[in-house]
């Protein structure tokens, strides 16, 4: 089945089912008004819905990282809480950081595959599970999405808030720490660039914007992604972008034409490819730029 055989209205559902505005019930309903022209509501289901097996791009195992699950304390959120830490394998040098946030469904194989991504870059990445508390990433998103509603928003902010602070004190960090986010991840990553004075580089993938008031606390440099066919968040960035103007602050933001919420995501077909590389190799440069 090819992306173009889908209208617009598949995906706005896909995207009202991904983060909690209709359930998986409504959204099937719905999806059986799509079941034309030969196509099913499982063949849409199944097209739809992420593929993380077959599309991680740099696997657990990779021998060219040293890839572990560790523990770090979060007092001021969910306490204990795991997380993936990634860094090139035999490497001497101190390296500076990434903290990789998740979406709305805990640390999923998709995230902690971006995770590797930037260790493979040069960086050391540390990929929370803010479900650690709840047991972690449950195997599947619509588990996932249904534990993280459980949890408090700003707990898990101060969460990935304590990733920062326990790998600025890594060892094997020189201290310099950037974050980068998707979805729920990119309103993390805006936040901790609001609460966080020693971040040093923030990159929110569509992501949800502080408050006005908020906006002068921004020390860390921000390149922001957004994607052309997200209404709902980008509804937020002109008054985003206005308080980042007036309080003279450090951004690039780029808009990405006729590209779903989530195109940077290869496991499922809101990914776009053109976009998805571009935005990254922008990501890596920033982080270069601004943590190297």
């Amino acid at each position: 089945m090819k992306k173009l055989k889908l209208k617009q209205e598949v995906f706005d559902l896909y995207d009202k089912y991904a983060h909690n505005k209709i359930d998986r019930r409504e959204f099937v309903e719905k999806i059986k008004l799509y079941a034309v022209g030969g196509l099913t509501v499982p063949a849409i289901l199944d097209y739809l819905l992420p593929n993380y097996e077959d599309k991680q791009q740099i696997r657990i195992d990779d021998d060219r990282l040293k890839t572990e699950t560790i523990e770090y304390e979060s007092p001021k959120g969910g306490g204990t809480i795991k997380g993936q830490l990634s860094r090139p394998m035999n490497n001497q040098a101190k390296l500076p950081g990434i903290i990789v946030v998740h979406e709305n469904r805990g640390l999923n194989p998709h995230i902690a595959d971006v995770a590797r991504r930037g260790a493979l870059a040069g960086f050391i990445t540390l990929a929370p599970d803010a479900l650690t508390p709840l047991g972690g990433y449950p195997g599947n998103d619509d588990d996932g999405r249904a534990l993280q509603r459980e949890r408090d928003r700003d707990e898990m902010l101060e969460d990935f808030i304590a990733a920062f602070e326990h790998l600025k004190n890594h060892d094997e960090c020189t201290g310099k720490i950037g974050v980068v986010g998707f979805c729920f991840g990119g309103w993390i990553s805006n936040m901790m660039a609001v609460k966080v004075p020693d971040l040093s580089a923030a990159v929110p993938f569509y992501g949800g914007q502080p408050a006005a008031e908020e906006v002068p606390n921004i020390k860390a440099p921000l390149l922001l992604h957004f994607a052309g066919n997200d209404e709902r968040v980008n509804a937020g960035w002109p008054d985003y972008a206005a308080a980042l103007q007036q309080n003279n602050k450090e951004y690039s933001a780029h808009l990405y034409p006729n590209v779903n919420h989530g195109f940077h995501n290869d496991t499922t077909p809101r990914y776009d490819w053109d976009a998805a590389n571009l935005a990254w190799e922008r990501t890596i440069r920033f982080f270069s730029d601004k943590l190297k």
